[in-house]
């Protein structure tokens, strides 16, 4: 590998991650700050020495925060791989410009079942016909997602109305006091590039609503919807076939939920859906496949799963593996950016 010149140590900056399905952002961002806390690259000298005989830094309290600030920028669900911005040091005060960044997903939708969480972790809330869903009738669908939409976020999400999270009304039955507020959002790009149709794994959620929680759900509504009905609506003719599955690609602004997306597609469709897989494959610069010049690649996830169990071997230069594969899609916030020398 080429030698690097590097502006003094340590360093502030940017760089992405590979998150993979399964884990929480808060969890990746932790098993990466035990690395970067014992790392020369962004911990002072001075505090490299007071670690020594300590051990690996803690995951959580004073100590962690002291010895190297670390965060994300813009969480992905545990369902959700893909594009994961971290920030070190100074590069922390940059992260908020990628909340607002243009975003790039692709997402696999699967028909039939609508579930609480809009996704395949949450529970089956109602199932509707399917099969009258073609990849035309999908594709004809499309073009009123696109451009600039009013958004309406989920009524069972955190967001709160009145000091209350909008979940609790819902699970508790408590008439929402007005309208959930929409939010604008722009599809820059909304395609649909696979139809899986019934040839896939994928399968609905077991767990399903209780008639109970269908009435609570109901009552909370009532207050902003004429009559509105929680009820399963099955295919009039049984079937073994999987209900069928596509995937969608698409460009959209900062605060766009995907989810929703997918969720309000399954209504116009005279169906149901929810997203089976998701993966943010662009946010701003970073990209899992960059194509433009100043893209940044992203650091693959197993490259600090293998550093946590091991920290391997150095390169001539000193450095290991993840730190030399960070340095080389680093962003340095505090300083020239690295150049490799002749």
């Amino acid at each position: 590998m080429p030698k690097v010149s590097l502006p003094q140590l340590p360093l502030s900056g940017l760089f992405a991650v590979a998150k993979p399905s399964g884990p929480t952002s808060m969890s990746v961002v932790n098993d990466i700050k035990q690395l970067v806390g014992s790392s020369r690259l962004f911990v002072e000298a001075e505090k490299l020495e007071e670690q020594k005989g300590k051990g690996k830094i803690p995951k959580r309290g004073r100590r962690a925060r002291e010895t190297v600030k670390i965060g994300q920028g813009g969480t992905l669900d545990p369902l959700a791989d893909g594009v994961l911005v971290v920030g070190i040091g100074k590069g922390t005060k940059r992260l908020n410009e990628f909340l607002d960044c243009v975003k790039e997903y692709r997402t696999t939708a699967l028909l039939g079942c609508e579930t609480d969480s809009y996704d395949g972790e949450g529970v089956r809330v109602r199932v509707a016909p399917w099969r009258h869903v073609t990849r035309e009738a999908v594709e004809g669908m499309l073009d009123k997602f696109r451009g600039e939409i009013q958004q309406t976020p989920p009524i069972f999400s955190a967001l709160k109305m009145d000091g209350r999270p909008l979940y609790e009304y819902a699970r508790k039955g408590i008439p929402l006091p007005r309208p959930i507020e929409p939010r604008k959002v722009t599809v820059h790009s909304l395609e649909i590039v696979d139809w899986k149709g019934s040839d896939h794994g994928f399968r609905w959620p077991e767990k399903e609503f209780t008639a109970e929680e269908k009435k609570a759900m109901e009552k909370a509504l009532e207050s902003v919807e004429e009559n509105p009905v929680v009820k399963d609506e099955p295919e009039s003719q049984p079937t073994d076939v999987p209900p069928a599955a596509f995937v969608l690609s698409m460009k959209v602004s900062g605060g766009t939920y995907v989810r929703s997306i997918v969720h309000d597609l399954g209504h116009a469709l005279g169906s149901a859906a929810h997203v089976v897989t998701l993966t943010r494959s662009r946010q701003g610069r970073f990209a899992l496949e960059p194509t433009e010049d100043d893209d940044k690649g992203c650091v693959p996830w197993d490259v600090f799963s293998k550093a946590g169990e091991s920290e391997g071997e150095v390169d001539a230069e000193g450095w290991t593996e993840w730190e030399r594969e960070v340095l080389d899609r680093l962003e340095i916030v505090d300083g020239a950016k690295p150049q490799a020398a002749v």
